[in-house]
């Protein structure tokens, strides 16, 4: 027994801060060999000076130690007992998850149980949430597009002007979502905005204040800087949307799809995210074919039509392969077609505008192709960060076809290996910085920092009906039921949102703008120089 209770001891001594000490003391005594052969009787004194040493270590690795490790008992006058017993290790809340609650044969109303607060808010004793990142810096929109009404806040008159184009009211009251709804809005666009924010508000419960908003669903801003510019306008009407352009004022929101787009079978972000990130290991970027893909309606904007005539033909090959998306097709044959994941075969891929604002935008960024994005005119909520020849080759919106061959040479022949880093560059800023997390940051933030500027009380107006996710999903059917089970937030999340960033000082804003400019500019001149030695020739 003494001989385990031996073992046992020396195991416990090893394995705590007195071995480090008890090291240093041997390296002390070896430093003082040599004098110690000298002076047999000095080597005398250490051997008995030793125990002194070796006690010295003990309570110094005591004294260096978290105290509330151990205690010091008293047994009699000649013994002393140390009981070192271990605090409990700190550990994460346990994340809460709260399914919906269906019910069947009855009216679905809203549960009453769900938490009020999120876990963050709470006290936890025992765990610290370590502190949060700050967010991309394309957060930094929130300030520009909030800018309008920075000094005179937001007005009940500039809501209600609001209404005119607007499909929808939200109302978010302690914590409630109010819907007043005014017109339908195109296929299910104003249903899966709003589901996304309940989702945001599973996400962080109680975290946002109360505030009122008019929401628009259609493609194109349309609150005009230039009818508000004058000394006696009355401030423009806060209006949320999808996208804007350097001539309006309509406050960007994320669109629909982050949540899926059910009539053309495009699953949620977060599902689809993942896809196309296997989609892009499954070929490299000098594999895949060296050419510009597109597909997609030319039949909404003119400028898509004018990109079919640079298709392959007789006559000329452009270094484009453009295929026309036929979705009334697709949906009879099950979108067999029409998978984004395996759209990613090509080195290249173009993106140009519809109507307006696309939403293929985000899927053509994130297949590690190098993106060519023929001048755009307007903007999403994450668009504007991204800058040309570090995420993107810009490509001429006259004379598209020149711009696209010269940009798939330029790529191919000559710089394969900056032409990858674009593709690569755009590809990790989407799976890295436009993962759902960040959506729905920027959703809080966005209406967070909407919700400081109202002047006035929000209260549900008659005729505005409760919603959940229960009334929403545990309704729904097909499609639209499987989008909102795939993208429900299982419940409050465990960490806070990211830090919002400053807004751009002036300087630093002009500069940006200037360096994307600049950027553009010089790859006009290296096109034009190309076509030039080409005539020559």
């Amino acid at each position: 027994m003494n001989l385990l209770s031996n073992q046992l001891t020396m195991q416990r001594f090893c394995s705590s801060g007195l071995a480090r000490h008890f090291s240093e003391v041997l390296i002390t005594l070896r430093r003082w060999g040599p004098r110690v052969k000298k002076n047999l009787g000095t080597t005398t004194t250490l051997l008995l000076f030793l125990p002194l040493l070796i006690a010295t270590a003990f309570i110094s690795s005591l004294w260096n130690s978290d105290t509330s490790n151990f205690s010091v008992h008293n047994i009699s006058r000649n013994k002393t007992v140390i009981i070192v017993s271990r605090k409990p290790q700190n550990r994460p809340p346990k994340r809460i998850t709260t399914p919906l609650n269906c019910v069947k044969n009855q009216t679905q109303t809203c549960p009453t149980n769900y938490p009020k607060t999120s876990q963050t808010q709470e006290s936890i004793s025992d765990y610290s949430i370590p502190p949060t990142s700050t967010c991309p810096d394309y957060f930094r929109w929130i300030h520009e597009d909030l800018s309008p009404w920075k000094v005179t806040g937001i007005t009940r008159d500039m809501l209600e002007r609001a209404n005119q184009t607007a499909h929808f009211r939200l109302i978010l009251v302690n914590n409630k979502v109010y819907i007043h709804k005014y017109k339908q809005s195109i296929q299910t666009r104003d249903v899966f905005t709003i589901w996304g924010i309940l989702q945001l508000l599973r996400k962080y419960p109680g975290r946002l204040p109360d505030l009122e908003l008019m929401f628009d669903c259609d493609d194109r801003p349309v609150i005009r800087s230039r009818d508000y510019s004058g000394p006696n306008n009355k401030g423009p009407p806060p209006l949320f949307r999808y996208s804007g352009d350097r001539w309006t004022m309509d406050i960007v929101f994320p669109d629909w799809s982050f949540w899926g787009w059910a009539e053309i079978n495009i699953k949620p972000w977060e599902s689809l995210l993942r896809e196309l990130k296997e989609g892009n290991n499954g070929r490299n970027w000098v594999d895949r074919e060296p050419y510009a893909y597109w597909k997609g309606n030319p039949f909404v904007a003119e400028t898509r039509r004018d990109l079919l005539t640079c298709n392959l033909s007789d006559k000329h090959d452009w270094n484009a392969r453009l295929y026309v998306q036929d979705w009334i097709l697709e949906s009879k044959q099950g979108f067999q077609q029409s998978n984004l994941a395996s759209q990613c075969a090509h080195r290249y891929k173009i993106y140009i505008e519809g109507y307006a604002w696309s939403v293929s935008e985000k899927y053509i960024l994130a297949c590690d192709s190098t993106t060519l994005i023929v001048k755009p005119y307007f903007h999403d909520f994450f668009i504007r960060y991204l800058q040309p020849l570090r995420h993107y080759w810009p490509i001429r919106d006259k004379d598209k076809c020149k711009s696209i061959k010269f940009a798939v040479d330029w790529g191919n022949t000559h710089k394969q290996k900056q032409a990858q880093e674009i593709g690569r560059a755009a590809s990790n800023f989407i799976q890295e910085e436009l993962k759902m997390e960040y959506v729905y940051d920027y959703m809080f933030h966005l209406l967070n920092e909407y919700a400081k500027l109202l002047k006035f009380k929000p209260v549900a107006p008659d005729g505005a009906v409760e919603v959940c996710s229960e009334t929403m999903a545990c309704t729904a059917n097909g499609s639209h039921k499987k989008f909102m089970m795939e993208s429900l937030v299982k419940g409050p999340s465990i960490t806070s949102p990211c830090t919002l960033p400053p807004p751009y000082e002036p300087k630093v804003l002009g500069a940006f703008y200037r360096r994307k400019l600049n950027a553009i500019l010089q790859v006009q001149k290296w096109e034009d120089r190309y076509w030039e030695s080409l005539k020559k020739q």
